[in-house]
This record gives C-alpha cells, structure tokens and sequence, in this order.
C-alpha cells in the first residue's frame, strides 16, 4: 500500500463512490467526447484536491451529497486546466501518456478542456450552489490571471519573490484552496471555519507548487513526472531556487544568467545555471520556503477535533512536500 493509498483509508468509500459519479457526469453519446473521455478518465492521477475535499468535509462534519458534488465539480475544472495547459505549453505528454493535443490537435483539446469546464458550472448551477459557483469563477479568473502573468515575466524576466508567490497563488494554490474551502462549505459550517479552510488549502498549495517547480533541477524522477529537468528555464519560467539565486547574484553572474535563459539554446547552458543555483543555495532556500509554508499550514489544524481524518489530512499535507513524482 502507497502513501496516497494509506492516507485514503479514512474515505476509502467515498472516493469509490466518487469515481462511479465522476464517470457517470462526465458521460456523452457523441463518439468524440466519449473517445476521448475514455482514454482522460482512467489515466485519472493522485486525485489530490477530491481527497482535500472529503477530508476537510469528514473532519468538520458528516458528508453529504453536497461534498461529493464539490469534489466532481474541483476535478472537473482541474481536468479542464491540465488539458488547456498542455495546449499552452505544446505538451505532448501527460502523466508520462501523450496528452489529449498530441492525439487529437490543439483545436479538439481546447473544446474538451471547455467541455469539462461547462459541465462543472453546470453541476454548481443546477444545484443551485452559488457559494461554490462564487468559489469556482473566482479560481478561474484567478488561474487565468497567473498564466498571464508567468507569461508576462517569462517575456520580462524581472521577477521578484513577492511576483512568484502571486503567481503560484492564482495557479496551483488557488484551486487547492478552493477544494477545502468547498469542503468545508459542503458540511454547513461558519464562515469563520470556511476562511480557515481556505486559508489552509492556500498554505498548502504554494508548498505543492514549490515542490512542483524543485523538480526542475532534480533529473532523478524526470521520467516519472513527466517534466524534463530544466524545462522552466527553457520555456523562460524563473522560480523560487532561481529567484533566490538572482538575488544573490553579483552584477556580471545576474547578466549572465538573465542572457542565458533569454538566448536559451543548447542543455550545457541549462545545467550550468542548475548547477549555479545550487551553489548559490537556491534549493536549500526554496526548501526551507516550501517547508515554513506547510508547517503554516499543518498549525491551522491544530484547533481542530482529533482523529483519523485529520492525521490523514496532515499526512496528505506532509505528502505534498515530501513526494517524488
């Protein structure tokens, strides 16, 4: 048993039951989305934000139908968003299969991932949700705003930590916190709790995404992920490690580097700014960062009834800092 598997045993049954009704919304009689659904559906991943949403909902209450809703509605906007950012990045692979652009061209994924948009407004309008609808357009406003804005500083490079963080909040931390947030809400409790929630899920998210991006300069589980070590930097993409290192950086090193990643050619520039930013201790900065971050996060439970789901919650939390893939 993995450790996604030992964090789930707690909500073994309502993540079964999840997946029957995630298929079953997701379902349509024309071949093409159905093809396609098919072959999206089981390559179904670690199933994170669901997951932060039975455990939040469990920990606070009892669930109801209301929380399974909440879970279908997060993934299929995080479906929809993984399936546009591979269209953005021209990805051609997803969780090491080709991604749904390779197979079927950027026109076809870009309705699918609009499709599995609609279908979460739709779930959120029908039942009359408007708290959660309010949660969910927010998060995509937002999301869309930090991938303009990455896109922005990639063409600029004169990003700052202060930038980052309201990048990886809009991007990553947003929906993640939309997921306890939503959790919390699904079981009726006050809006005080809620904002705990949220605020937590945030916590957690920038911690996920400053793991994320540590894959970067990492080629031992490159394979795994899917992410080829240095792709950031080759896609302009400057992060915390590199943040940190530019910082640090004399005057001559600073140009270097900033003409390096604007000129990027060839992997030998890519692992020498790798191997700079190690020495210069940007990965250890970018660690300690990611590990302040989920501590201020695990602290929020602290007010919180123990038990099970809340030590499944923290180990889910821990998992987030500590994974390889």
């Amino acid at each position: 048993m993995n450790i996604l598997d030992k964090i789930q045993v707690s909500i073994q049954e309502e993540m079964k039951y999840f997946e029957k009704q995630f298929f079953q919304i997701t379902k349509n009689k024309i071949s093409l989305i159905k093809n396609i659904n098919n072959y999206i559906i089981p390559k179904k991943g670690k199933r994170i934000r669901p997951m932060f949403v039975f455990l939040i909902a469990k920990m606070l209450g009892n669930i109801q139908k209301k929380t399974y809703h909440t879970a279908s509605l997060i993934e299929l906007i995080h479906t929809a968003t993984l399936v546009h950012d591979d269209v953005i990045d021209n990805s051609n692979f997803r969780r090491g299969f080709s991604s749904i652009n390779a197979i079927w061209q950027n026109k076809i994924a870009v309705l699918i991932g609009d499709y599995f948009l609609s279908k979460g407004l739709l779930l959120a309008t029908n039942h009359h949700y408007h708290d959660l609808l309010k949660i969910i357009c927010t998060t995509v406003k937002n999301m869309s705003e930090g991938e303009l804005l990455q896109i922005e500083k990639s063409q600029t490079l004169d990003i700052t930590e202060k930038i980052y963080n309201q990048i990886i909040c809009k991007k990553t931390a947003g929906l993640i916190s939309a997921s306890c947030e939503g959790g919390a809400i699904s079981v009726n409790v006050s809006k005080r709790t809620s904002l705990n929630m949220k605020y937590f899920g945030k916590l957690s998210g920038i911690a996920f995404q400053i793991r994320d991006d540590l894959f970067d300069y990492d080629n031992i589980n490159d394979k795994l992920i899917g992410k080829p070590v240095g792709i950031d930097l080759k896609d302009k993409k400057i992060t915390l490690p590199l943040i940190y290192a530019i910082k640090k950086a004399s005057k001559n090193d600073k140009i270097w580097i900033l003409d390096s990643i604007k000129n990027f050619n060839n992997h030998t520039t890519n692992h020498k700014i790798i191997d700079y930013v190690k020495q210069s201790g940007g990965i250890t900065y970018a660690i300690k960062q990611m590990i302040k971050y989920k501590n201020k996060a695990l602290k929020i439970l602290d007010n919180y009834p123990k038990g099970s789901t809340k030590d499944s919650l923290k180990s889910l939390v821990n998992f987030l800092v500590e994974r390889n893939i």
